[in-house]
């Protein structure tokens, strides 16, 4: 019935989105600005935020299916996108209208079979589910104009079995060829792969690696061919005006004959002799010293993956109450990966597509546990990595099935959007405190309190820019508190992980002379600020301070 009523008032839908529930900017802004919405002022009195002119910036990951719908087919789409850019961030960091994001992710756009397009059939197009080059253009000129870098999802480690330059390998090794095109993948005699690998089976004796999916044959990244290949692919994206890319299964580079970090420093390499100032992400799930290694490849990012999921470092330590363990792991791994590269940029999130979301794992903790969450990455040196709905608190209609973690946006929870992801569809599951329109409305909202740390960073680019150059104890476990230097500028964060006692602290000159209250966090409004008075400052539980030498 659903289907049948989206084709019926499709012609009739304003770009809006109506039938989805997915607002259009214009009507975001004036939800935004009715007399019960509390706008988020700037939480440093007189001082101005500033936008981002170099690579340190929010990120902000978009599913593309299920984000918001601009023609009524029940898929996400580039234009349901460019609707809601006024609510990503509408240009002016001090407006109080935007969550503030100054840079996107977009998983897969290229066409594909699939619902999530991580196997690839054209490198140099756009999936028609989500639109055309022309759209993608006008994506890029409304974020730009907005200071919203973008960056796309590029699967370098393997393609789809219906690319042109697969399916015509296929053909020559049928002939025995194997100096074409089957010099773009792993195609070798049978007996060359042991049994744990995965493969294609070509006939003649040959077959392809594809460790992912029958559907997904494995690049070969040692050969010259493939090579140029991925260059004029990169160009093709650079040169239309993308800024960078997060590049998928960094961790399998090294799967076959490849020296991940070499091939990794050749294509970032590549990207930057096209564009100097290209930013780089790299899906890395693994080990910490897996993840060192190919920093020195210079590549600027990798994803902190044992600080994300639910049982990782952020969400298990805020059940646990484990503020000092948490900012003592936050410095090790920064430490560790400044090692590696003196430019690394850590890359932390809670949670992305490819797991259980935030919203989930948080619930039973209460909304406090869920803004605490949101500090301590959020305020990480690095560039954060928000998923889309984290920032209201969408939670997974399944926690066992990947398309539910792929839902969708709820942008207004009295008119909740009709789009299906593989299956997944019909009503998305309401978070607690309603969709966008309902928490810009609330003062005490998630979403609010996201748009807060957002400010704050603006505010304070010594937050994400800084290396962390020691912890501090308090000689209480619950209280995680660190130190990030940058230039001459010098911040001491501190959280409190406790969830139902205020901490009283006392700064010394020794810990940070002449301090100041640069900003708080509080997780009620109702609640007063806190006040740093005679070297004493009391903490409220779930809270976030930063501390500042007035020097």
């Amino acid at each position: 019935m659903k289907k049948i009523l989206s084709i019926l008032l499709a012609g009739a839908m304003l770009a809006g989105c109506v039938l989805t529930g997915c607002s259009d900017s214009s009507s975001s802004k004036s939800d935004s600005s009715d007399g019960n919405t509390a706008k988020v002022a700037d939480p440093i009195e007189g001082v101005k935020a500033t936008a981002s002119t170099d690579k340190y910036r929010n990120y902000y990951e978009i599913f593309v299916n299920s984000f918001c719908d601009s023609n009524g087919d029940e898929t996400g789409d580039l234009q349901g996108i460019i609707s809601q850019l006024d609510y990503l961030n509408d240009g002016d960091p001090n407006s109080g209208d935007d969550l503030g994001v100054d840079a996107i992710w977009l998983t897969p756009i290229m066409p594909s079979k699939s619902y999530h397009k991580y196997d690839v059939e054209d490198y140099y197009n756009i999936d028609p589910d989500f639109g055309t080059l022309d759209d993608f253009d006008k994506l890029i000129e409304e974020c730009h104009k907005r200071g919203i870098n973008v960056i796309l999802d590029l699967v370098l480690n393997h393609a789809s079995s219906k690319n042109p330059l697969f399916t015509k390998a296929v053909e020559e090794v049928a002939d025995n060829k194997l100096d074409g095109n089957a010099e773009y993948f792993e195609i070798h005699k049978a007996s060359y792969f042991d049994s744990d690998t995965q493969t294609i089976s070509l006939g003649n004796g040959y077959a392809c690696e594809a460790n992912f999916s029958q559907e997904m044959p494995e690049w070969n990244l040692n050969s010259k061919k493939t090579r140029e290949e991925f260059t004029k692919i990169a160009k093709f994206w650079l040169d239309r005006g993308v800024d960078g890319f997060r590049l998928d299964a960094c961790k399998y580079f090294t799967n076959k004959e490849t020296d991940g970090t070499e091939f990794l420093k050749w294509f970032y390499d590549t990207c930057k002799g096209i564009k100097e100032d290209v930013y780089m992400v790299g899906e890395n799930w693994t080990d910490d010293s897996d993840i060192q290694e190919l920093y020195k490849s210079g590549i600027d990012s990798q994803f902190a993956f044992k600080f994300s999921t639910s049982t990782g470092t952020i969400i298990s330590n805020i059940i646990s109450q484990g503020g000092m363990a948490t900012a003592k792991k936050i410095m090790n791994y920064d430490n560790k990966m400044a090692e590696s590269n003196p430019n690394a940029i850590n890359a932390m999130f809670l949670s992305n597509h490819d797991q259980v979301r935030s919203g989930n794992a948080l619930e039973s903790q209460g909304l406090s546990s869920q803004k605490l969450a949101a500090a301590v990455y959020m305020l990480a040196p690095g560039n954060p990595f928000i998923y889309y709905g984290e920032e209201i608190g969408v939670k997974a209609p399944n926690t066992t099935n990947d398309a539910a973690y792929r839902t969708q946006m709820v942008f207004d929870s009295e008119n909740l959007p009709d789009i299906y992801v593989n299956g997944i569809g019909d009503e998305p599951d309401v978070p607690t405190g309603g969709g966008v329109k309902q928490q810009l409305a609330d003062k005490d909202s998630l979403l609010n309190y996201y748009r807060r740390i957002i400010t704050i960073k603006n505010q304070n680019p010594e937050i994400a820019r800084g290396r962390i150059v020691g912890t501090q104890g308090f000689d209480d476990k619950t209280v995680g508190a660190y130190y990030v230097e940058y230039e001459d500028s010098k911040l001491l964060i501190i959280h409190n992980f406790s969830k139902n006692d205020a901490k009283e602290l006392t700064i010394t000159d020794d810990m940070i002379k002449n301090a100041t209250l640069r900003a708080d966090l509080i997780p009620e409004s109702s609640s007063k600020h806190t006040e740093l008075k005679d070297g004493k400052i009391s903490v409220p539980p779930q809270s976030t301070v930063i501390i500042k030498s007035a020097e």
